[in-house]
């Protein structure tokens, strides 16, 4: 995972594994699925935000998902 230039700003922790975290992330637990998930998520990644804190368990994927595709920003630099 190549976060480089999305964690340049804010810094990034390296994982065990040689992956890098970005220590800012924004987190989606308690945000119901559905347009307030999508723009909550298009908004951070806008932010250049690269880190966006989510789980099956919360039940909003399928939001989180549509907001990182119509976003534009490749996949692989963010951190899920």
């Amino acid at each position: 995972m190549n976060l480089n230039a999305a964690t340049s700003g804010g810094g990034a922790c390296l994982l065990a594994d040689g992956n890098q975290v970005p220590v800012l992330g924004l987190g989606v637990w308690q945000v119901p699925a559905g347009r307030a998930c999508v723009n909550a998520v298009r908004w951070a990644l806008d932010a250049c935000y690269r880190h966006i804190d989510t789980a099956q368990a919360y039940g909003n994927e399928e939001s989180v998902g549509r907001a990182l595709r119509d976003s534009g920003v490749p996949r692989d630099q963010v951190f899920i």
